[in-house]
């Protein structure tokens, strides 16, 4: 059904959802006339139903028509709901772990990849080979294997001329973007360290229900297991961890560090990690998350450089020692709306948007602390990215694999039974 939205409405109804993946033809989507963009979902939970609003609104700022053509989720129910509120036909909402598939299958030109993170190399690697524009929510894998999947997805679609965007949405946020700036043109000299942290209440967690299966139970309560999110270090911190790559301008070559798990009731994730991220040529970043309720909470970004220093969302107080004359950068309904605007004006212009291999280096870097405080070892970038470095962890897949669900052949790992560092 087709949704069409005015300005007044826009700026009415700027209220930000949570950022989310998105999918485009090429040449087929933005020909002469009044552009349509035919728009599929996979994922259609409370953050798939917030990235579709985003597009929606990023569509409407460029002036673009939208059709919502498919709508797929694990559960019937979910994808129900969103067809509901957007006057959508039941035919064209999907259930099932193979409902990607026929959301793909679909007209769709844009398709967001709004699941958990576990299904992101194998939903992406089919997203671009059908030839649709991308832009998939952060993190994009659970272990080594998925993000290089993802990195070698990625160049496909650049052969491809395949936009792809990625939920990092502070690299679309105009703060963030002015301080990239600003550091990347010696507001603080030379960058020589910094601190991360994405410290905050415990999430959402889901008890088993009586005879619910094991493939129901760990979609329902992803955020809890590491095989389906990540573990929060990935799933969550990815963002501060992104902004530390960023703004250092490549991923860290080592991490060493560790966590802990203490209040967690369900799944085998930990509740708090410390990493010391070592970049190379001395440039050291501590990264701490915590996932805890009643405790001081921080989410932010600090770095440190030979002339200053700078909070990552723009200077302190006494601002920048060196005068700089910062530039301004648009931002329209906020970051996850101005990344969605990013992604579409790029394929209008016909220089499609990559956003691959940033947020693949960065759900790396994330996997890497975590295997780090999960062995109690120092992890090593190329023993992730070179088979040649005779690593353990460089094929480590966690399972259920996102193949096991299609096959049914999930076994979910038992709850409250974690890693132990120095035995595991």
């Amino acid at each position: 059904m087709k949704t069409t939205f005015n300005r007044r409405d826009f700026v009415k109804g700027a209220a930000v959802l949570s950022a989310s993946p998105l999918l485009v033809n090429p040449a087929a989507v933005f020909s002469a006339g009044p552009e349509t963009i035919k728009i599929g979902v996979i994922g259609c939970g409370g953050r798939g139903q917030g990235a579709l609003n985003d597009c929606l609104r990023a569509a409407q700022h460029l002036n673009l028509n939208t059709e919502i053509v498919a709508l797929g989720d694990f559960f019937m129910g979910r994808a129900a709901d969103a067809a509901r509120k957007h006057n959508v036909p039941r035919e064209r909402c999907f259930d099932g772990a193979d409902a990607y598939k026929k959301v793909i299958a679909s007209d769709a030109n844009v398709v967001l990849l709004v699941t958990p993170p576990n299904f992101r190399p194998l939903h992406f690697d089919a997203a671009i080979k059908a030839g649709k524009h991308v832009f998939m929510e952060k993190p994009v894998a659970v272990d080594p294997p998925g993000a290089r999947m993802i990195m070698e997805t990625g160049k496909l679609a650049a052969q491809k001329k395949l936009a792809v965007a990625a939920g990092t949405q502070r690299r679309h946020q105009a703060a963030y973007r002015q301080t990239a700036w600003a550091v990347a043109n010696g507001a603080i000299g030379r960058l020589t360290s910094g601190k991360v942290w994405w410290c905050g209440g415990a999430l959402w967690f889901n008890r088993r229900q009586e005879g619910e299966s094991d493939a129901s139970y760990m979609v329902r309560n992803w955020v809890s297991f590491t095989e389906m999110s990540g573990d929060h270090i990935v799933e969550q911190h990815v963002h501060n961890i992104d902004v530390a790559n960023w703004y250092i301008g490549r991923h860290p070559e080592a991490a060493l560090g560790f966590g802990g798990r203490a209040r967690r009731q369900t799944g085998n994730q930990f509740d708090f990690f410390s990493i010391d991220f070592d970049y190379g040529q001395d440039v050291h970043i501590h990264s701490m998350c915590r996932q805890v309720n009643g405790c001081y909470n921080r989410v932010s970004e600090f770095f440190v450089g030979t002339e200053g220093s700078t909070w990552g969302s723009g200077p302190g107080r006494e601002g920048y020692k060196k005068e700089i004359q910062l530039p301004e950068f648009e931002e329209h309904g906020g970051p996850y709306v101005q990344e969605h605007i990013n992604m579409l004006d790029s394929i209008v212009k016909g220089q499609p948007l990559n956003e691959t291999q940033n947020v693949a280096e960065s759900t790396m870097a994330g996997i890497m602390g975590r295997i780090s405080a999960y062995s109690g070892q120092m992890v090593r970038w190329r023993e992730l990215m070179d088979e040649n470095a005779g690593s353990p962890w460089y094929n480590l897949v966690l399972t259920p694999t996102a193949e096991d669900f299609e096959k049914g052949t999930v076994t979910a790992p038992p709850d409250d039974v974690v890693a132990v560092p120095g035995k595991a």
